[in-house]
């Protein structure tokens, strides 16, 4: 899904510079607090396009970012570019951050809820190994997930769409969630614009976890973190629940 939504992917937001610049100050604020560090050395390892990684080397972070998608990485240096951020972008898999130069970030972060296309405990187990050999010693592992302990009895279809005209483009934007297991759905994502006074709508598909806290939890436990605690969006001001690993 991420390499053919790369180029579009700022037309899921009402404005995503807006919504850059909201998300880093949650995140920084966070960061800050946690680790008690003005500038702690932060891994974006689900970096996508840059929504995270861009603000936070705006406030001022060393931010280092990686993701698996290469277009979606081809997109994040360009916008690095024209924002004036020097950040370094790696392809690698949460899996195996091996790519990555450096074993001594004090932040490892995965937000807007990546960490759920891993689909096995063997995965998320493996990808948790993964970021905290990145990490120095008393590191921590800041997550974002959707609330799947709640969405699990929900069980929804459809998320409702929301209609923007930012940015000289009209457009709205639905997802469909097709439930395949009761912990697996297929996400059904689409984007209409209005194209010179016609509408087209572009398509993309992937698939998720709904990984519940404590499924979490044991594997970050497992892996060698010492705790996991949660944040809410309510403590922390960003859009979905927080994953505290230390």
């Amino acid at each position: 899904m991420y390499d053919v939504l790369a180029e579009h992917y700022h037309l899921r937001f009402a404005d995503w510079d807006a919504s850059i610049a909201r998300q880093a100050e949650s995140l920084g604020d966070l960061i800050r607090r946690e680790t008690g560090l003005e500038a702690p050395r932060i891994l974006d390892c689900a970096c996508g396009v840059g929504t995270q990684a861009l603000g936070l080397a705006a406030r001022g972070f060393p931010v280092t970012g990686s993701d698996l998608s290469a277009p979606a990485l081809e997109r994040a240096r360009r916008e690095a570019s024209a924002r004036g951020l020097t950040i370094d972008f790696h392809q690698a898999d949460l899996r195996d951050l091996a790519a990555v130069p450096g074993d001594d970030y004090d932040v490892l972060l995965a937000a807007d809820n990546a960490v759920p296309h891993l689909m096995s405990d063997d995965d998320l187990e493996t990808a948790a190994r993964s970021m905290r050999a990145k990490l120095t010693p008393g590191g921590l592992a800041v997550i974002s997930i959707r609330d799947y302990d709640e969405l699990r009895k929900e069980r929804p279809l459809v998320e409702p769409p929301s209609f923007f005209e930012g940015g000289g483009v009209k457009r709205f934007s639905h997802q469909v969630w097709e439930w395949t297991a009761d912990d697996r759905y297929r996400l059904h994502m689409y984007l209409t614009l209005e194209d010179e006074g016609e509408w087209r709508t572009l398509y993309f598909v992937s698939y998720y976890r709904a990984l519940l806290r404590a499924e979490f939890e044991a594997a970050y436990l497992a892996a060698g973190f010492d705790r996991v605690r949660w944040v809410e969006p309510e403590e922390s001001g960003f859009y979905q629940p927080i994953a505290v690993a230390r």
